[in-house]
């Protein structure tokens, strides 16, 4: 939100209690209701969804991406926020197999990968998915990032990375100059 709004761009914050969130333009709405999508997205350019199912619920993040997609305004651009397991490793195979992959990540990377399904299988909203590097963490500004499409982008250190505030530089980006449609990108150094 702060890189959307350094950029001069009206944006609202959707969560389910705006009075915890003092500091931000909220509103209340629920992404699993496809009425509030479409209450809340109508007359709007842009629609992120950025949602994380709580421990035990992953499930949840298939049924809000049905909801987003069954609810979202015509017109409305979606750019989705999803994870890097469904990415292919260097060497092969998906991120989730690897053997270095997180045992604790594994239900909320299961879960992303059943949400990238959902949007690829939605022909009439103009949607993105945009996978961050492994290793996603606030850090530094530093105006700097690459893209890729399907295969998880490694640096020359070795390390899969990107912070978050260089990743909204990136979905920004993408926001005002549309480079990615019905599609899946990611973002890493």
């Amino acid at each position: 939100m702060t890189e959307a709004l350094s950029r001069d761009h009206d944006v609202t914050a959707v969560v389910r209690d705006p009075a915890g969130y003092p500091d931000l333009p909220a509103v209340a709405g629920d992404a699993a209701n496809p009425d509030d999508v479409a209450r809340l997205t109508e007359g709007q350019d842009v629609a992120v969804l950025a949602t994380r199912p709580a421990v035990g619920s992953e499930q949840d993040a298939a049924i809000v991406m049905k909801a987003v997609l069954a609810g979202i305004a015509p017109g409305v651009r979606l750019l989705v926020i999803g994870g890097s397991g469904s990415l292919v490793a260097p060497g092969g195979g998906l991120v989730i197999d690897s053997p270095e992959f997180p045992p604790s990540w594994l239900p909320i990377a299961r879960a992303s990968g059943e949400q990238f399904g959902v949007c690829r299988a939605e022909t009439t909203v103009d949607w993105a998915y945009i996978s961050p590097a492994n290793e996603f963490e606030p850090g530094t500004r530093t105006g700097r990032y690459r893209l890729g499409r399907d295969d998880l982008l490694v640096g020359a250190d070795g390390r899969s990375a990107i912070s978050m505030e260089d990743f909204a530089i990136a979905l920004v980006d993408e926001a005002e100059r549309p480079r990615h449609r019905q599609t899946r990108f990611t973002v890493g150094y």
